[in-house]
């Protein structure tokens, strides 16, 4: 995933719905914190999911969840 050449991955990540689980139904930007360092010590899905949730790990790991609210749609 190359944020620097396509700002609209980090657009389509923050709004990317959660397909399955506890938080089925949630935009991938509001899921629990601890729901998401879960996943980074259980291992993230495959795919571009997986890259969106290792993505939104490293956004609230550096405490810019909220910067990024604006581009919830």
């Amino acid at each position: 995933m190359n944020l620097d050449q396509d700002p609209q991955l980090l657009i389509d990540a923050v709004n990317q719905v959660m397909p399955f689980g506890k938080y089925q139904g949630r935009k991938l930007l509001e899921l629990p914190e601890p729901y998401l360092v879960w996943f980074h010590k259980q291992g993230f899905p495959k795919g571009k999911l997986g890259e969106q949730l290792a993505l939104m790990y490293e956004i609230k790991l550096n405490g810019l969840e909220n910067m990024l609210r604006p581009l919830l749609r």
